[in-house]
């Protein structure tokens, strides 16, 4: 068992989570431990209990609400903490496995430890992060510990936010900064170091206008609501950009200012300002290429009192003194904070990037002056990457290396067919494979192999005018011959079409082969431009079998054959699910395979995912997926991951009605349904399970204390 207060207060035992509802015992648990093994003042937990204006009975009713929390306890199965009775007031024990506050403040002080090594000091703050689930303290009614602690968690986050962005810029990582950076900014609109790293890293990313443009208008917020100018430093940065000067790599003075235990001026966001990111409030933030992290930062709501709550309800945000203009702290996606007890590390010298070597068609369009950031992950069009241990997929990695050599088709100048689209589910392998053929067949595309990223980190798709002009720099400076194009991740054929057209891009020839990748059938671009689809389905046995001899080895998998089989039976046999396991068993070499089952098979969900990268996980995979679908297909696919398969037949139960072909076919076009049998269609055991686990931890009802 063990108590979190990085977001409500709750209590979670292995995937099951409990959250508290609001009341006085909440509130003496919440200011316990907070100051857990320590002493707290009988005078000070009644303040936190009932404000600063206590009833008569204070004292008495104090001892009642212990009782009520040791009674919890027992409930709940809670060992190993207890309320103790101390002179002068009471005390809980907790440590690091059952306390998130001081797990994430252990991590955190093991890699103020970590000064010289960047990589491994960002990975152990990443690995802080998941401990953060949200508001913090947000089913908690106490205005005193609102104003007493949570700006004080809110600073220690806020430090090591710093800390994280200065390392990525350090690294070379501009483009993992910027969307971090522009959700702080936009929550903290006062916090000038945030301000000050988003227009470093716009401009290291060859963004010299966009930082300017960065720099103006955090330059009228102080002087229109706060009446002060930009800090010297700011005013610094301005200047070296209007002379195009070069950073240089991130100086040991920022990188030791930002550090754990450093302090950090705040000026506390306004309502309007908080929700500035969105008209709705919607701001959306990422930790990895991979995908998105999204946060809400709810503004305008009216919060109900505790006694007009209807039971089970979602505990609204706790309101109080020093609350109306303080941001949530948890709205800032993927990076988290430091204690504040913690010393702070030695300055970290961080290395200056290695340079950036772009093949003939790679976008470069970005002064030199920029500094360390490849301009070309901006613009989303790059080189085509090896992949790893790749295998499986023999027959359709040929077929596919056979449509992409065989002689441009014929036909009128205007028109351009497809070679291929790839399309499936989320994380079934349709970018791998593309980039394994691609690389394969090298020798037919002498003019270069592209890889175009149609969305960005955020998730959100890049539009056709802006990905052709970046084509527009990489194709214009190609060679003779045929040159291959892979556009990865389309949302839709119209992202699409305007780059197949007599007005594409400058050196898109007939020439030109065109591989898309998609979660979407796109039937309606095979109608209008032709080509050959390659569907792509689970792994089959042996296919999972031989990734975890490519990447495990053949000595460690050899060695447990039977435990291996069983692995990839609880991976579903899904290639994103195979990927996370066998980089979480590389990571631990010591770790048998029949071990593992156990271990994974208890919750798969849950540790099918990459700590230091919560973005690599099945379980945000399939929320992006769901994301993007329209919110009614999302209802429908809910409810049929949630019944019996019955549902996915034409008939359906007598007492559920049928599911509407139209809707079953736009969910398979969008790969969440796959062909049967049994039946048409079926749904991947893996995601049926995360969408039912997601409903539960929806639907639970809060514990009443």
């Amino acid at each position: 068992m063990r108590f979190q207060l990085l977001g409500p207060l709750a209590l979670a035992d292995g995937p099951d989570t409990v959250v508290l509802q609001p009341s006085k015992p909440a509130n003496l648990l919440a200011a316990l431990l907070l100051n857990a093994n320590s002493t707290v003042s009988a005078g000070y937990l009644q303040r936190a209990v009932w404000g600063e204006e206590q009833p008569a009975t204070a004292k008495a009713a104090l001892q009642t609400c212990v009782l009520r929390l040791r009674r919890l306890f027992a409930k709940h199965g809670v060992t190993g903490t207890a309320i103790e009775a101390v002179p002068g007031g009471y005390r809980i024990v907790a440590g690091p496995p059952t306390l998130d506050l001081l797990a994430y403040r252990d991590q955190v002080r093991r890699a103020t430890a970590m000064d010289r090594d960047p990589e491994a000091e960002l990975y152990t703050l990443r690995d802080a992060l998941s401990l953060w689930q949200g508001a913090l303290l947000a089913n908690v009614r106490s205005a005193v510990l609102h104003r007493d602690e949570v700006p004080r968690l809110a600073e220690e986050r806020l430090r090591v936010v710093e800390r994280v962005c200065d390392l990525l810029l350090g690294l070379g990582r501009c483009g993992e900064a910027l969307v971090d950076l522009w959700t702080a900014t936009r929550v903290y609109p006062g916090h000038e170091r945030f301000h000050e790293q988003l227009i470093e890293a716009l401009y290291r990313s060859g963004r010299q206008s966009q930082a300017l443009a960065e720099y103006r208008r955090v330059k009228d917020f102080l002087r229109e609501e706060l009446g002060v100018d930009p800090s010297p430093s700011l005013r610094r940065l301005e200047l070296s950009i209007l002379r195009g000067e070069d950073l240089g790599p991130v100086g040991q003075a920022a990188l030791a200012a930002s550090a754990p235990g450093q302090a950090a001026p705040v000026v506390a966001a306004s309502a309007e300002a908080v929700g500035s990111g969105s008209a709705s409030g919607e701001v959306v933030g990422s930790g990895s290429a991979s995908g998105a992290v999204v946060s809400r930062v709810v503004r305008g709501e009216t919060v109900p009192q505790p006694d007009a709550e209807p039971p089970g309800s979602e505990p609204a945000p706790a309101s109080g003194p020093g609350l109306a203009s303080a941001p949530d702290p948890a709205t800032i996606p993927t990076l988290v904070t430091a204690p504040a007890l913690t010393s702070a590390p030695a300055p970290v010298a961080a290395p200056a990037p290695a340079p950036v070597t772009v093949p003939p068609g790679a976008a470069t369009g970005a002064p030199s002056a920029a500094g360390a950031c490849a301009p070309s992950a901006d613009a989303g069009v790059g080189p085509v990457p090896g992949v790893p241990h790749f295998t499986g997929r023999a027959a359709e990695a040929e077929a596919m290396a056979a449509r992409l050599t065989a002689p441009p088709p014929t036909g009128p100048a205007d028109h351009r067919a497809l070679a291929v689209v790839v399309s499936g589910a989320p994380g079934i392998g349709k970018s791998a494979l593309a980039q394994h053929v691609a690389r394969q067949v090298g020798d037919a595309f002498p003019a270069g192999r592209l890889l175009v990223r149609m969305t960005r980190a955020d998730g959100e798709p890049r539009t056709a005018d802006e990905v052709a002009a970046a084509l527009a720099d990489a194709l214009g400076a190609t060679g003779e011959g045929r040159a291959l194009l892979i556009l990865d991740d389309v949302v839709d054929a119209d992202q699409v079409r305007p780059l197949l057209t007599p007005g594409g891009p400058p050196g898109t020839g007939p020439g030109l082969a065109v591989v898309v990748t998609s979660r979407m059938g796109l039937g309606g671009l095979i109608a209008t431009h032709g080509g050959w689809v390659q569907r792509l389905t689970a792994f089959t046995e042996a296919e999972s079998y031989g990734l975890l001899l490519a990447a495990l080895g053949a000595e460690r998998v050899e060695a447990e054959p039977e435990a291996a089989h069983r692995l990839t039976a609880v991976c579903g046999h899904f290639p994103a699910a195979l990927r996370i396991l066998t980089a979480r068993l590389l990571t631990r070499p010591g770790l048998r395979l029949a071990d593992a089952v156990d271990w994974l098979g208890d919750d798969p969900l849950a540790r099918l995912t990459l700590t230091d990268s919560p973005g690599h996980s099945v379980t945000g995979l399939f929320d992006r997926a769901l994301d993007r679908l329209d919110p009614r297909l999302s209802q429908a696919f809910t409810h049929l991951a949630q019944g019996p398969p019955e549902l996915l037949a034409d008939g359906g139960p007598e007492h559920e009605g049928p599911v509407p072909e139209a809707v079953r076919e736009q969910l398979a076009d969008a790969g969440l349904l796959e062909d049967g049998p049994p039946g048409p269609y079926r749904i991947h055991g893996l995601l049926r399970a995360h969408v039912r686990r997601t409903a539960r931890i929806r639907d639970r009802r809060t514990e009443k204390v």
